[in-house]
C-alpha cells in the first residue's frame, strides 16, 4: 500500500477504506509517512471531504494510535463532558462536583489551555497544592471515593491527533468538519468514558461561529460516539458573549465556587443544569431530562455539590481554605474600571475580543512555553441586553502590568456594540442532538 495511491484516490473524490486510513495514521504516527504526504492528504480531505464511515475510521485509528485508558475498575456508568471551547467557560469546575454529588462517576482528563485563558487544570491550579499528578490506581480510587477526579492528558493519548493537528494548523486545513470531529472524539474515546455529553459552542467566541456548522459538527460527533459504542448527546449553546461574568483563571474559579454556593450567574447555572441533566440521563440515574434538572438543582442548592468540590480538591492536594474563602485566591495588583461613553443598550459583547483582551493581560498562553498569570483577567459588569448610562462601569480589568492593561483596554473597548434600541433576546441553548434527532429549540 502506497501513500501516493491513497492521496490520489482522495484527491479524485473517492472513498478511502479502513485499511488505507489505518495505513496513513499508523505511518504518520511512527514517522514513515513524511509531513509533505500527510499535508497533501489533509488538503485532499479538506476539499473532497469524508463521509461518515471514513470519519469513523479516522477517529478510531487516531484513538488507537496511543493509550486507550481502561476505567473498568471505576464503579458505575462513567460520563464525560467536553466543550468545544469558549470565553469564560469554567463549566467543568462547577459541573463535575454537581454531577458527582448526584452519584455519577466523573473521570475527567483535561489539557492545559493554549489561548485566551488557561485550561481547566490551569484554573484549578489557582488553588495552592492542587495537582493532577496521580498514579492510575490513585485516579481510580479518587473517582470511586469522591465520584470525581481530574487528571492530565498523557502524551500517549491519541498521539496521531497531536501530530495531525499541528500539521493542520500550519497548512490551513483546520476547519473541516470530519477532521475537527475526529480530533475531538479520538481523545474523548481514548479517555475511557462510557458515555459522552458534548457542549458545542457557536458564536463569536467559539471555534464554529456559524450555527448551522455547529449543528453539523454536533451531529458528526454524536454519530461517531454512537458508532463506537458510547451513548453520546450534544448540546449546541451560545458563545456570542462570554459565559458568566469572569474571564481569567482565579476569577473563573471564584465564579464556579459562587455557583456551588447558590449565587452564581444565571447563564452558567442554566448551562450546568442542562448539561448535568443529560449526564444523569446517560448514566441511567434518572428517567427523563426534567427529572435530571430537579436533581441537579437539588445538588447545588442543598450544598452537596460544594461539599463534593471540597473533597475533590483535598483529594488532589489542594488547600480547602481557598474554597471556603475565595478572597484568598490569587489577586491582581490593580482593578481598572472600563466606563461606557454613551447611553444605550448593549447589543453585543464580542466574546473573541474579550478573550484576546484577557490574553493581552497575561491570562492565557501565546505559546506552549508562555507563563500564565493566574490572577489577571476581566470581570464584566454588564451583559447583552442591559441598559447603560454614560459613566457606568462596563467591566473591571484586573492587571499586574500597566502596559498590558492599557493595551487590553483599547482592545476591550472594541468588543462592545451599544445602540439606542433594545436588542432581541437569544437563547443560551439552541438545540439538542441525539442519535435519533436534531432538535432545534
Amino acid at each position: 500500500m502506497r501513500m501516493y495511491d491513497i492521496i490520489l484516490k482522495k484527491r479524485n473524490g473517492e472513498v478511502l477504506s479502513k485499511e488505507e486510513i489505518n495505513h496513513f495514521i499508523d505511518g504518520y504516527t511512527k514517522g514513515s509517512v513524511p509531513d509533505y504526504q500527510a499535508a497533501a492528504l489533509l488538503m485532499a480531505i479538506y476539499f473532497q471531504k469524508m463521509d461518515k464511515e471514513e470519519t469513523a475510521y479516522l477517529t478510531e485509528a487516531m484513538m488507537n494510535s496511543g493509550e486507550v485508558i481502561d476505567l473498568s475498575n471505576i464503579e458505575g456508568i462513567k460520563v464525560d463532558k467536553h466543550s468545544t471551547g469558549g470565553v469564560g467557560d469554567k463549566t467543568t469546575i462547577a459541573l463535575g462536583p454537581i454531577v458527582a454529588a448526584c452519584g455519577v462517576p466523573v473521570a475527567k482528563f483535561s489539557g492545559r489551555g493554549l489561548g485566551h485563558t488557561g485550561g481547566t487544570i490551569d484554573k484549578l491550579e489557582s488553588i495552592p497544592g492542587f495537582s493532577v499528578d496521580m498514579t492510575k490506581e490513585e485516579f481510580v480510587n479518587n473517582v470511586n471515593n469522591v465520584k470525581l477526579a481530574v487528571g492530565g492528558q498523557t502524551a500517549n493519548l491519541a498521539p496521531a491527533d497531536k501530530k495531525l493537528y499541528a500539521l493542520r494548523d500550519v497548512t490551513t486545513t483546520v476547519d473541516n468538519i470530519s477532521l475537527i470531529a475526529g480530533s475531538i472524539m479520538s481523545k474523548k474515546l481514548a479517555s475511557g468514558a462510557d458515555a459522552i455529553v458534548l457542549d458545542v459552542k457557536t458564536g463569536s467566541g467559539a471555534f464554529m461561529q456559524d450555527i448551522d456548522d455547529s449543528f453539523e459538527l454536533a451531529k458528526e460527533m454524536v454519530d461517531i460516539g454512537i458508532n463506537m459504542g458510547r451513548n453520546t448527546v450534544a448540546v449546541v449553546t451560545d458563545m456570542d458573549q462570554p459565559l458568566g461574568y469572569t474571564i481569567g483563571n482565579s476569577l473563573e474559579v471564584k465564579e464556579a465556587i459562587e455557583l456551588l454556593q447558590g449565587k452564581g450567574p444565571k447563564d452558567l447555572e442554566e448551562l450546568c443544569i442542562t448539561l448535568g441533566s443529560y449526564m444523569l440521563l446517560l448514566a441511567q440515574q434518572v428517567s427523563s431530562v426534567d427529572e435530571g434538572r430537579v436533581k441537579i438543582k437539588e445538588a447545588i442548592y442543598s450544598g452537596k455539590a460544594l461539599e463534593t468540590l471540597k473533597r475533590f480538591i483535598v483529594n488532589q492536594g489542594g488547600d480547602v481554605a481557598y474554597i471556603e474563602n475565595v478572597d484568598l485566591l490569587p489577586k491582581a495588583k490593580e482593578v481598572y474600571p472600563l466606563k461606557v461613553t454613551e447611553d444605550g443598550y448593549i447589543h453585543k459583547i464580542k466574546a473573541d475580543i474579550v478573550g484576546m483582551s484577557a490574553l493581552i493581560l497575561g491570562a492565557g498562553r501565546d505559546t506552549k512555553d508562555s507563563v500564565i498569570d493566574l490572577s489577571v483577567g476581566i470581570v464584566l459588569n454588564k451583559k447583552v441586553g442591559d441598559y447603560v448610562k454614560k459613566g457606568e462601569v462596563l467591566a473591571y480589568i484586573h492587571s499586574n502590568n500597566i502596559d498590558r492593561r492599557n493595551n487590553a483596554i483599547e482592545k476591550l473597548k472594541t468588543a462592545y456594540d451599544i445602540e439606542k434600541t433594545k436588542p432581541s433576546t437569544k437563547p443560551l441553548v439552541f438545540g439538542i442532538v441525539t442519535e435519533k434527532e436534531i432538535k432545534r429549540l
